[in-house]
């Protein structure tokens, strides 16, 4: 199974602009066969905490009409936005689509990083799906940190960790080149992170999306600077 992970530099608070990136991208990964594609943290607006917490019209249900086009792309989409929740704080949270745009399921970011305390919510249980016989554990960037939370989707039998990342440059290029092969190394599971390149928000993305195999091996990765996907086959 091929399995693509995205970068990509987000405009700014604009849901249809970075809609039609995400579809643009899906359309490249799916020409280079991949069956799955992965898109960075806050995929849908940037790193606009300021914006999201302001404007509730930047938060995005499940079956937002502005996510027809991602929807409809023929790929299992894995991307990650501002959800609207029961009470007055959105959520960070990932939706998976199915290829034929169905939603397979969604997972809530579990632990917050500083000032994303003051305006989001919490999730409390572990993303999981399942696809083409294969098991995937989801995560999103903080959550990345934890070695609990990659220890259990080992032991809950999954194949594929599937990482939603904001890493900037500076210290976060030594983060994500230590935390994400380290995570394949200590575990059984591929792992796939998608980050963000260029401006977003108070961050610039150092790109390096990736896969890397069980046991740390690198299998794709692209560049530092381009809007594009890495494209894997893990098994």
């Amino acid at each position: 199974m091929k399995i693509a992970a995205a970068q990509l530099s987000c405009v700014p608070a604009d849901i249809p602009a970075n809609v039609r990136q995400i579809v643009a991208l899906s359309n490249e990964a799916r020409e280079q066969g991949a069956e799955l594609i992965v898109f960075p943290e806050l995929a849908l607006t940037g790193y606009e905490l300021e914006a999201i917490a302001a404007d509730p019209n930047l938060w995005t249900p499940p079956d937002d009409a502005r996510l027809d086009a991602l929807r409809s792309t023929g790929i299992v989409t894995v991307v990650n936005c501002a959800v609207p929740t029961d009470g007055p704080r959105p959520a960070l949270g990932t939706f998976v689509y199915g290829s034929d745009g169905e939603l397979i399921t969604t997972y809530l970011k579990q632990h917050l990083y500083e000032n994303e305390q003051g305006i989001f919510t919490a999730g409390d249980r572990d993303g999981r799906f399942e696809l083409n016989g294969l098991r995937f554990a989801l995560a999103t960037c903080f959550d990345n940190h934890f070695p609990d939370l990659t220890a259990r989707g080992a032991a809950d039998g999954c194949h594929v960790h599937l990482a939603s990342s904001l890493y900037g440059t500076g210290n976060g290029i030594h983060e994500r080149a230590t935390v994400y092969p380290g995570i394949a190394k200590d575990s059984t599971m591929h792992v796939v992170l998608a980050n963000h390149v260029g401006p977003s928000g108070p961050w610039t993305g150092c790109g390096g999306a990736a896969l890397w195999a069980p046991g740390g091996a690198l299998l794709a990765e692209a560049d530092d600077r381009t809007t594009t996907v890495a494209v894997a086959d893990i098994l």
